[in-house]
């Protein structure tokens, strides 16, 4: 079979499972569970390049191809995926579509730029990255499932809905901005992570009960409590 297979990239796969199915839930209206999906599928990607760089006697081409895998499963899960899911949440008008899809090439354009000077970085050095060059595509994977969980804080979804065009138009720009974004530390990274957690346990167990408690009703168009 033609392809690499081991250790090192198994996160980034179960990362790319978890957001399709997340995609087929989108679709079908189960929007809890796709929001979980791409919150899971963040907390993946946080781990694996630190996985990856656990194996010292990595060949180039077994580099070269952590880094393409990488981005290929990232613009589905934190490129496509989002812009099913903000649809489904009512991004469903002429200029969110105009929003969603200037997302989608940002998010293309950065990942094209990344592999271009990662490749040429990792050529010059074997140093860890301090930081990233414009705003991570997995941003989103963090962003949307914490609007989604305030969202229990805005009646009727509208201000929910507008902060969601919001959220995508600018983290669609920050995408392709050249600014440097420092890269967080291990500790940083314990506390995203255990925030993340909390949020997506949140997602997955409460809100509907929330929702139902307090007479939540949504009228936005495949959005369902």
């Amino acid at each position: 079979m033609i392809g690499f297979y081991d250790y090192t990239v198994v996160v980034t796969y179960i990362s790319l499972v978890s957001s399709i199915v997340g995609m087929f839930c989108a679709i079908d209206g189960k929007l809890t569970i796709a929001v979980f999906c791409l919150a899971f599928s963040g907390l993946c990607d946080m781990f694996d390049g630190k996985i990856a760089r656990t194996k010292k006697d990595r060949t180039d081409d077994e580099k070269s191809f952590g880094i393409q895998i990488d981005s290929l499963c990232d613009i589905v899960c934190f490129g496509i995926f989002p812009i099913i899911l903000g649809y489904k949440l009512g991004m469903c008008k002429f200029y969110s579509v105009i929003i969603l899809a200037f997302y989608g090439l940002a998010g293309v354009i950065r990942l094209a730029y990344f592999n271009v000077m990662e490749a040429k970085r990792q050529s010059e050095t074997s140093e860890n990255r301090k930081y990233y060059q414009g705003l991570p595509i997995t941003s989103m994977a963090v962003i949307m499932p914490f609007l989604f969980v305030a969202s229990m804080f805005f009646p009727g979804f509208r201000y929910f809905v507008g902060l969601l065009h919001a959220a995508m138009l600018i983290v669609g720009f920050l995408f392709i901005f050249n600014f440097r974004f420092r890269k967080p530390t291990n500790k940083e990274l314990v506390v995203l992570v255990s925030v993340v957690a909390v949020a997506v346990f949140f997602i997955l167990f409460y809100k509907e009960a929330w929702w139902a408690r307090h007479g939540v009703v949504t009228k936005l168009k495949g959005v369902a409590p």
